[in-house]
């Protein structure tokens, strides 16, 4: 399977296009009413703080955009970016946050296992799949639209 990068600039009509079939987007216009539910996954695999808030700005700014009752938003996490996950980590406030919001965020069992690491080390509130990449795979032939910040 093909990984497709989406630029920065594009997220908005990319989301719009994916996740809601038959919708137009011209200067200034979204989709409407009846169009569907949209629907995102949002991949972060870097231990990065950064790339963490990137992703974390996304999902709000597609909840603000579309209305956080418009769409479902995923964020999964695998390999290195499950340190973010951790219960130290630095942007553990911000995942609260965002789960507060409705964004739904997972951690892969797979890296856990691999990196030794249990329930009880991560976060309070998050999701667990069994295969983040397989999660992805999921939500991509379910309609979600992909995006890896």
């Amino acid at each position: 399977m093909r990984r497709r990068f989406i630029p920065a600039a594009l997220l908005g009509a990319a989301i719009l296009s994916a996740s809601f079939p038959g919708a137009t987007l011209a200067a200034g216009k979204t989709a409407g009413p009846g169009s569907g539910r949209g629907k995102v996954i949002f991949q972060v695999s870097d231990n990065d703080g950064a790339k963490w808030n990137l992703a974390l700005n996304n999902a709000k700014n597609v909840q603000q955009d579309l209305g956080a009752g418009n769409v479902d938003i995923e964020i999964v996490a695998y390999g290195p970016g499950i340190g973010m996950l951790k219960l130290e980590s630095p942007v553990g406030n911000r995942v609260g946050e965002a789960i507060d919001s409705g964004v739904k965020v997972v951690a892969c069992e797979n890296t856990m296992h691999n990196q030794k690491l249990t329930r009880q080390d991560m976060l309070a509130r998050i999701g667990y799949v069994k295969a983040g990449v397989v999660e992805l795979m999921q939500k991509q032939r379910e309609g979600y639209a992909y995006i890896r910040p």
